[in-house]
């Protein structure tokens, strides 16, 4: 198993990020009193943002993956460029905006939980209200039906349960951690050998918690730590291919996990209701 130091390092995946970029730098610089260094694990900018930040700014890499890899795949590829020295690292988003002090919050809940693999904070929307960033795992009875009742009825149960809803905001463990900002062990990180590239975007963190968990880590919510995703910057332009991104990941982790011959029937049914699910929502 390879050694890590101590060093801390942010890796964020960028894909023409336009000025939000700017916030999430200027507002990391308050985020920790420690060193640290910034990779842009770059998946095909073209509005010249994450080049011109690499210039400006000393401590950030600009790193070109090649092509658009989806998150996790920029994510892998961004924590793999880091030297032996870094040990802890984040992945989070490019339109975040980082809570005065709160990496070093994330850090300090770390030595309190010496098998915590993630760290999550909580995570705020531009409005102030808390977004949901600590959950359960979806089982299928329990993300079939937040699946299919979630857009015609919020309050249900299973999105409730799902979602954790009326948990108390308190330090605590979670089946999974949003991926729009997670503080990571990397030997935790490596040891499930990073994202799974496969999901091209969304429920590659899902699939992170649990593998992490089947591991024998644990996914810790931090809500001391505060940051604001200002949410969808690179996304919104095309809603409808991202939609049908989230329904194929959403497939691809339930039939992971109910695989073989006996499971068929079932995969079968799960595909069906996810394609008149996402005709629906498109629609809508």
């Amino acid at each position: 198993m390879t050694r890590y130091g101590d060093g801390l390092a942010v890796v964020t995946v960028t894909y023409s990020p336009g000025e939000t970029l700017e916030t999430f730098l200027s507002t990391l610089a308050t985020a920790t009193t420690r060193p640290l260094s910034v990779v842009l694990a770059d998946n095909g900018s073209t509005d010249g943002v994450p080049e011109r930040a690499a210039e400006e700014h000393e401590h950030v890499t600009f790193l070109p993956t090649g092509g658009n890899l989806g998150y996790g795949g920029g994510a892998n590829r961004g924590v793999a460029s880091l030297s032996r020295d870094v040990g802890w690292v984040v992945v989070a988003n490019p339109d975040l905006s980082w809570g005065e002090g709160s990496l070093d919050v994330l850090l300090e809940a770390a030595k309190r939980w010496p098998r915590g693999g993630a760290f999550g904070p909580l995570i705020r929307e531009p409005s102030g209200a808390v977004y949901p960033s600590a959950r359960l795992l979806p089982s299928l009875g329990r993300g079939l039906g937040h699946a299919v009742l979630g857009p015609v009825w919020p309050g249900n149960p299973w999105s409730r349960e799902y979602r954790q809803a009326t948990a108390a905001v308190e330090e605590r463990t979670a089946g999974w951690l949003s991926g729009s900002c997670l503080l990571m062990r990397r030997e935790a990180f490596d040891s499930v050998e990073g994202f799974d590239p496969r999901y091209f975007m969304y429920f590659e963190d899902v699939d992170l918690g649990d593998r992490l968990g089947r591991a024998g880590w644990l996914n810790v919510y931090v809500p001391e730590a505060e940051v604001v995703h200002v949410g969808g910057h690179s996304t919104q332009r095309s809603s409808a291919r991202m939609l049908a991104a989230h329904h194929s990941s959403a497939y691809r982790y339930l039939s992971d996990r109910h695989r073989g011959a006996a499971w068929a029937p079932l995969r079968l049914a799960v595909r069906t209701g996810l394609g008149l699910r996402l005709r629906a929502v498109t629609r809508r």
